[in-house]
């Protein structure tokens, strides 16, 4: 049986404590987990292994990061939780200063932040990945491991029953809907997505919507905005929890004009390189994760108030990877 910590109960979390603090990182404190290896069996070469994880401080990545945590604890790695890090950069900087081993990252992000480029890369899922992958390492020495069905992308959203009411099932269908109800040309976007590339631009260079009338919300209240009809349509993550919560529909993107930002587990590569076992419990887990499921795990804990880490637990005991 393996017990997985947080960094302040396991062998020299004091110094690591100490270092990471001085950068602005804090080390997490929690109620252990007990972890026995299910289908992930036990790895002598990682017997033992120091493995920090990392994550960014949104639900979802917190959820990946406990699942990568206890993957590798069921492998027999001696793991040290640094999840919930505030913000990407200071999670990417984490990670490329040898602070975390493990962080998960999306490929969109790795492409649009950190490669410096304004647009996706057209083509999909894979050829988004496999350009990331090709530029972080021979840039960052950072390797990408094989992505995840899990896409958290960029998308709109309208309440169901207005989609019903409208017949909306793509971002082609609304359009073609607001040009013939302009009183209904209302976004809720946060400012950012309103002038990024990427982001609503993107969007009417893609659709054409003509005037559209944008109110510029929090990220947070977008959610709620839509589902009490402040904004007809409002800009969502695909894999939020309060999609399911508040019974909205997400369009599809069926022009493609939102990059692709699907879930992988990111390593340096000289990290890797000395534990390439690693790669295995990772990518198990990610290959069993996809948009429906994240919905349903993030709203367990944004809606119905449940710790991110006793969810993740029940996912992998679900799954079978652990017991």
């Amino acid at each position: 049986m393996k017990v997985l910590k947080k960094a302040g109960a396991l062998v020299g979390a004091a110094l690591l404590a100490g270092t990471l603090s001085a950068c602005g990182l804090d080390v997490n404190t929690s109620i252990p987990f007990k972890i026995e290896p299910g289908s992930i069996r036990p790895i002598p070469s990682l017997q033992g292994v120091r493995v920090v994880v990392g994550s960014k401080d949104f639900t979802e990545n917190i959820i990946l990061g406990y699942m990568a945590e206890m993957a590798l604890s069921a492998a027999g790695a001696d793991v040290i939780d640094l999840t919930d890090i505030k913000g990407s950069n200071s999670s990417r900087q984490a990670l490329l200063n040898g602070q975390t081993d493990v962080t998960w990252e999306y490929t969109g992000t790795g492409w649009i932040n950190y490669q410096g480029n304004e647009l996706p890369v057209p083509g999909g899922e894979k050829a988004q990945y496999e350009a990331t992958k090709k530029a972080d390492a021979e840039k960052y020495g950072v390797t990408w491991l094989n992505y995840s069905p899990l896409n958290d992308q960029y998308a709109f959203a309208t309440t169901e029953a207005y989609a019903a009411k409208n017949n909306l099932k793509s971002n082609s269908d609304l359009a073609k809907f607001l040009a013939s109800h302009p009183d209904q040309n209302r976004f809720c976007l946060e400012t950012e997505f309103t002038s990024r590339q990427d982001g609503f631009p993107a969007a009417v260079k893609a659709y054409g919507f003509k005037n559209p009338k944008i109110e510029n919300f929090g990220i947070g209240t977008i959610y709620s905005a839509v589902a009490n009809g402040t904004c007809p349509v409002g800009e969502v993550f695909t894999t939020d929890g309060r999609i399911s919560g508040l019974n909205l529909r997400v369009l599809d993107d069926d022009k493609k004009a939102f990059p692709q930002y699907n879930a992988a587990a990111t390593l340096r590569t000289e990290f890797l390189n000395q534990h390439p076992d690693i790669r295995g419990p990772l990518e198990k887990v990610a290959a069993a994760l996809d948009n429906k499921q994240m919905v349903e795990l993030c709203k367990k804990v944004d809606v119905d108030g449940k710790d991110a880490g006793t969810v993740a637990h029940d996912w992998m005991l679900q799954k079978g990877f652990i017991k």
